[in-house]
C-alpha cells in the first residue's frame, strides 16, 4: 500500500494540471516573486522621482528622449549576451549584481540631490547604468524560475512572476509620488534603496542557482557576436520564432505607445471643467490594473494554455482593444477597454515567455530568453519613433489606431505561422 500511495503522489506531482496558485503557497517561490515585485516597484519609484527632478533642473526635451533610449537600448543590444552570462554563471549572483547597481544608482542620485551638484553628464551616466542593471537582471531572473518549479508548473511561475512585476509597475508611480510629496526627492530616493533589498537578501538564502535542473553551468565562453547566432540554432522551431516575432510586433506598434500617448487621451476624455491630470491618472491605473487582475484571473481559472495560438489571440486582442480605446469618446468605456488591454497584454507576454522557457534547449536557454528580451522590451526603443512619425503625419489617436490594427492583423498571421508545421 505504501508503494501504491507513493506512486499516486508522484503521479499527482507530475499532473499536467498543477494546483492553482501553487507557486505562491511554496516558501521556495513566494519570496522570490514578492521580491521581484518590490524590486520592480523600486525601479518605477526611481523613474517617478528622478524624471521629475531632471525636468525641474534641466527642462530638456532631449533629456526626456534620452531617458527612454537609455532604458530600452541596453535590452535591444545586450540582452542576448546577458542571457549568455546567465548560462555561464550563478544566476543568483547576476541578479544581485543588478540589484546592487540599482541601489548604487539611487544612492548616487540621493547624494547629488543632497549636495545640489547634479550635472547633465552625471544624469546621463546614471540613466545608462540603470538601463544596464535591468538588462542584466532579466534573463537571469527567468532562468531562476526554471529551477524553482517542475516543468508542469513553469507556465504558472512565469505568469505569477509577470503578475507581481505588473504589481510593481502599477503601484511604483503611486508610492513614488507619495515619497516625493512626503519626504521630497532627496530622502525619497534614499528610501527607494530599501525596495531592492528583499530580493537581494532572499537570493543569499536560496539554494537554487538557475542551473540546478539543467545539470550545471555552461563553461564555454561566448562573445557578444557569437551570442547573437542563437537565432540560427532555433530557426526551425516555429513556436520560438513566432513568439519572438509577436513580441517584436507588439513592442513596435503598441509597446510603450499607450503610456506615452496617455496625456493626449487624458485631454480628449476630460469633460468641460474636468481635471485632465486626474483623467490621465485613471487611464494609467486602468491599464496597469488590467495586467494585475488578468494575471490573477488566468492563474485562478487555468483557462489559457501555453500555446502559440493563445499568445497570438491575446496579442490580437491587445491590438483590437487599443483601436477601440483610440476611437471612444466616453471615459467609462475607455477605462473598461484599457482594463481589457491590460489583461490581453499580460496574457500574451506570460504565454510567450512560457513557450520560450518550455521550448528552448537547456544548453542555450539563457540566450533564447535574452533574444525574447531583445525582441520584446528592446524593440520598445523604436515605439517612440513609431508614434512620433505616425502622430506627425496624422493625430495621436490615429497613430494608436494604425498601430493597434497592424498588431491585430499581424498577430493572427504570426499565430498561423507558429501553429502550422511546428518543429524543433
Amino acid at each position: 500500500m505504501g508503494r501504491v500511495s507513493e506512486r499516486r503522489d508522484e503521479s499527482a506531482e507530475r499532473s499536467p494540471n498543477p494546483r492553482r496558485f501553487g507557486v505562491l503557497r511554496s516558501w521556495k517561490t513566494a519570496p522570490y516573486l514578492i521580491g521581484s515585485g518590490t524590486a520592480m516597484m523600486g525601479d518605477n519609484i526611481e523613474h517617478v522621482i528622478t524624471y521629475w527632478v531632471l525636468w525641474q533642473e534641466f527642462e530638456s526635451p532631449a533629456l526626456v528622449g534620452f531617458q527612454l533610449i537609455s532604458h530600452w537600448l541596453p535590452f535591444l543590444l545586450l540582452s542576448v549576451y546577458a542571457g549568455s552570462l546567465a548560462e555561464r554563471f550563478d544566476c543568483r549572483r547576476l541578479i544581485q549584481i543588478g540589484q546592487v547597481m540599482f541601489m548604487f544608482v539611487s544612492l548616487c542620485w540621493g547624494i547629488l540631490f543632497l549636495t545640489d551638484s547634479l550635472q547633465l553628464w552625471q544624469a546621463c551616466v546614471l540613466l545608462v547604468i540603470h538601463g544596464l542593471a535591468g538588462c542584466l537582471w532579466g534573463p537571469a531572473e527567468q532562468m531562476m524560475l526554471h529551477d524553482f518549479v517542475e516543468r508542469e508548473e513553469l507556465p504558472s511561475a512565469v505568469r505569477m512572476n509577470a503578475t507581481f512585476r505588473s504589481l510593481g509597475i502599477l503601484f511604483g508611480p503611486v508610492v513614488g509620488s507619495a515619497l516625493l510629496l512626503a519626504f521630497g526627492p532627496t530622502w525619497g530616493i534614499f528610501i527607494n534603496i530599501v525596495f531592492y533589498l528583499p530580493l537581494t537578501i532572499f537570493l543569499m538564502r536560496t539554494p537554487f542557482t538557475g542551473h540546478t535542473r539543467s545539470g550545471g553551468v555552461r563553461t564555454a565562453r561566448t562573445t557578444l557576436v557569437q551570442s547573437l547566432k542563437v537565432l540560427a540554432e532555433v530557426r526551425h522551431n516555429k513556436s520560438i520564432i513566432g513568439m519572438l516575432l509577436l513580441a517584436a510586433l507588439a513592442s513596435m506598434t503598441i509597446g510603450a505607445v499607450l503610456q506615452t500617448a496617455m496625456p493626449v487621451f487624458g485631454d480628449i476624455l476630460t469633460g468641460p471643467g474636468g481635471d485632465s491630470d486626474f483623467t490621465y491618472g485613471l487611464l494609467l491605473f486602468a491599464l496597469g490594473a488590467g495586467g494585475v487582475l488578468g494575471g490573477f484571473f488566468l492563474e485562478a481559472t487555468g483557462w489559457v494554455r501555453p500555446t502559440p495560438a493563445a499568445a497570438a489571440v491575446a496579442a490580437a486582442g491587445l491590438g483590437a482593444s487599443s483601436v477601440v480605446f483610440a476611437f471612444t469618446s466616453h471615459l467609462w468605456l475607455a477605462l473598461s477597454v484599457l482594463v481589457l488591454a491590460g489583461v490581453c497584454k499580460i496574457t500574451a507576454e506570460a504565454t510567450e515567455m512560457a513557450i520560450i522557457q518550455l521550448e528552448a534547449p537547456s544548453e542555450i536557454r539563457g540566450r533564447v530568453i535574452g533574444s525574447y528580451a531583445t525582441f520584446g522590451p528592446g524593440m520598445q526603443t523604436f515605439s517612440g519613433v513609431t508614434v512620433g512619425v505616425l502622430g506627425t503625419i496624422a493625430t495621436i489617436p490615429q497613430a494608436v489606431t494604425i498601430g493597434g490594427t497592424v498588431l491585430a492583423v499581424g498577430a493572427i498571421g504570426i499565430g498561423a505561422y507558429a501553429v502550422t508545421g511546428r518543429g524543433r
